[in-house]
């Protein structure tokens, strides 16, 4: 596992973007936390088939943050965008983990692998189980970018259809 001070020395997560908050205060011990940019709803059913060709994501529905930045969701499923971009290099992956507040509060967003050679700005799923809601802030700190070296240099990086997502 790469630590924070290590990531942030070989330019894997852009922190440039982040707002007030202090950029040396996204790096931690063991990674990196990513903030909230972006949020929607599903505004339809999605459909995966065993090819690309078959996989249709559902249309969305954003959300709008007032003028402070805060957001008010009720219970349920939430399409999100990270702040930050990642640029992953070939020998490194990783896996994303809800941040222990977010947890307390009764949110999740589950993780799934971020693959050697991805580059972008991720997005994820963001369940809100606490029956009473959450409100958010635009740039909180979420989930937490653990980066890990593979035993040896993939051959290939990363080439889906979501490379280069949402780069500025």
């Amino acid at each position: 596992m790469l630590s924070g001070d290590e990531i942030r020395r070989l330019g894997i997560v852009d922190v440039d973007v982040v707002g007030s908050l202090a950029q040396h205060a996204l790096f931690q011990p063991n990674g990196v936390d990513l903030s909230l940019q972006a949020l929607w709803r599903f505004g339809a059913a999605g459909s995966l088939g065993q090819t690309n060709a078959d996989r249709h994501l559902p249309e969305r529905q954003d959300l709008t943050f007032d003028a402070d930045g805060w957001i008010s969701l009720e219970p349920g499923a939430y399409g999100l965008r990270y702040a930050e971009s990642v640029d992953l290099p070939a020998n490194c992956g990783g896996l994303c983990f809800p941040r222990s507040s977010l947890l307390r509060m009764g949110l999740h967003v589950p993780t799934a692998v971020w693959d050697a050679g991805y580059d972008g700005r991720g997005e994820r799923l963001l369940q809100v189980s606490n029956p009473q809601g959450v409100r958010l802030q635009r740039g909180a700190r979420i989930v937490q970018l653990v980066v890990f070296r593979l035993t040896a240099a993939a051959s290939a990086g990363y080439a889906g259809s979501y490379q280069h997502e949402n780069r500025l």
